[in-house]
């Protein structure tokens, strides 16, 4: 009976174990340089690869990207049309980073940038609908030229003022991937899209914006 006793006060005492706790969802919304176009082995240099493998078990981290897809409704692939947009939000994620915008830049697709707030702030209610998960929107990665009509100008001075309104509206964190990847056009073989090198750096940055949250 004593040792009984002795062995339910072990258990009361030690602290609980993360063992059998579900890892946390992570979902990866974006466009082709999400997805790991022009990747030589995409599965394995794609950014949301790159991050699954810093986080570690903890973490499962899915790849939702599609390429060539705007987040603009009126755009000419819009992302939240897609199936794939669908899977996302079934996937139930714990944290949505959200990095769409480049293919708005296209003059066909930003005479309508006027509604990328609008349609933004659908998308991040889109995924609190199925929860409360922690959502971060991306500024996009620098641009090196105006291949396929994408342009840096239209980047910087539309579309990253447009994400910074929105998420102080609707209290969501900013993962500023247009700084850190600056200044490197070696790491954007055709000027847009990132190889190994450059989708390291992306996976670096959101890896410490989502690592340094869970520390504060």
């Amino acid at each position: 009976m004593k040792i009984k006793l002795l062995f339910l006060l072990i258990i009361l005492v030690l602290p609980p174990t993360t063992e059998g706790k579900e890892p946390t969802r992570v979902a990866c919304i974006g466009n082709s340089i999400t997805y790991g176009y022009g990747l030589k082995n995409r599965s394995e240099e794609c950014y949301p690869a790159v991050l699954g493998i810093m986080l570690g078990e903890n973490y499962t981290v899915e790849n939702f990207g599609i390429s060539a897809r705007t987040l603009l409704n009126k755009g000419d692939h819009p992302y939240m049309q897609e199936k794939l947009f669908t899977e996302a939000r079934a996937f139930c994620p714990d944290i949505v980073i959200i990095k769409l915008g480049t293919n708005d830049t296209k003059p066909h697709n930003w005479k309508y940038g006027k509604e990328f707030r609008k349609d933004l702030s659908a998308l991040i209610d889109s995924f609190r609908c199925e929860g409360n998960p922690r959502i971060y929107l991306c500024y996009p990665a620098t641009v090196y030229g105006t291949k396929w009509g994408i342009n840096d100008s239209t980047i910087v001075h539309g579309v990253i003022p447009a994400i910074k309104k929105t998420a102080r509206r609707k209290k969501v964190k900013i993962i500023d991937l247009h700084t850190p990847t600056s200044g490197m056009p070696e790491n954007f073989p055709d000027r847009v899209h990132p190889n190994a090198n450059g989708a390291r750096i992306l996976a670096q940055t959101v890896y410490q914006a989502i690592t340094s949250e869970k520390k504060r």
